[in-house]
């Protein structure tokens, strides 16, 4: 029998977890509710319980488990400390000692939750192949990864990734939930691009099929009209490709990976939507024409627990 690895990827509702061959073949999923009661005290509880549960329902020791990692959503420090976690109502925290000790003393490694499904994709998804690769995640907000070397960027303080506030837009007057005003996450989320939509339905006089969908109009009504040939539709589009453009330009003049790999639910509209960055990033990389790619994500919901697996293994 060879080695496994298990990936943990803790999320507001639900974590998900995966049990793994070293190799990076998924054996068998499951996941948990995430109980956010006073202060998500019983979230790495229940995880724990739920582990050697399904060790023993599989009859596997666990001395045939070489690790676990851990994708969490919010910032980790290079120690594992997580200050605060909004979404878990974590505080003061070293979740990874904690889950090691309920797993008798198992290696347990964590990261960022967008980090990790970037070394997911970059494992076993979009990505394969490659050792440098920036990820974007176009989901209810924007998020990032940055793998160089096979290895997570996290920066010295937690930062690296966070394009989704990279400041992109001068005209922009609502303010981000990060505090900030014209974010990428403004225009090239799923809410940014309903928003933009609801925007030029406002102030514009265009004829279009998104007018029939009003306030409740969502990113995949606007991507799927778009598709269709609807002119407002395309104008939306446009413009979340001229800043999407515009960002990975900015990226690939700061890292140069080998390929960005998109992913995110707004993703799902795949060669649609990378032809549409992709004519903006030519436009603002003059420059070369060597550069990274644009690629889709490959794992879906998935690319955490792959990335949180492969955490254990360097």
């Amino acid at each position: 029998m060879g080695m496994k690895c298990i990936g943990v990827d803790v999320g507001g509702t639900s974590v998900k977890m995966g049990l793994f061959e070293v190799t990076g073949e998924l054996l068998h999923k499951w996941e948990v509710t995430t109980r956010k009661e006073e202060g998500g005290k019983y979230i790495l509880d229940d995880v724990g319980a739920s582990i050697l549960e399904k060790l023993k329902e599989l009859n596997i020791p666990i001395d045939q488990i070489q690790g676990a990692g851990l994708g969490i959503p919010g910032p980790v420090l290079p120690n594992g400390y997580v200050e605060v976690c909004v979404n878990l109502g974590w505080r003061d925290r070293y979740p990874e000692r904690e889950l090691s000790e309920m797993l008798h003393g198992l290696p347990v490694k964590s990261a960022n939750d967008a980090n990790v499904a970037a070394l997911g994709e970059m494992w076993q998804g979009g990505g394969k192949g490659y050792h440098d690769i920036v990820m974007v995640t176009l989901g209810t907000g924007v998020g990032g990864g940055v793998i160089i070397d096979e290895k997570i960027v996290s920066g010295r303080h937690g930062l690296a990734g966070e394009i989704g506030h990279i400041h992109i837009r001068g005209d922009e007057t609502e303010t981000c939930n990060c505090g900030g005003v014209g974010c990428v996450e403004q225009v090239a989320s799923a809410t940014g691009i309903a928003n933009e939509a609801k925007r030029m339905m406002a102030s514009k006089d265009l004829p279009s099929s998104l007018r029939s969908f009003g306030q409740q109009v969502t990113a995949k009504d606007v991507l799927d009209e778009a598709k269709a040939g609807d002119p407002l539709a395309l104008e939306v589009m446009e413009i979340v490709g001229h800043y999407l453009g515009l960002l990975l330009s900015q990226v690939a003049m700061t890292i140069d990976p080998e390929v960005f790999v998109l992913g995110g639910g707004v993703s799902k509209a795949g060669q649609f939507l990378i032809d549409t960055i992709d004519h903006n990033y030519e436009k603002f990389t003059p420059i070369s024409k060597n550069k990274g790619s644009i690629v889709l994500a490959t794992l879906g919901n998935d690319a955490g627990i792959y990335g949180a697996a492969r955490l254990i293994l360097d």
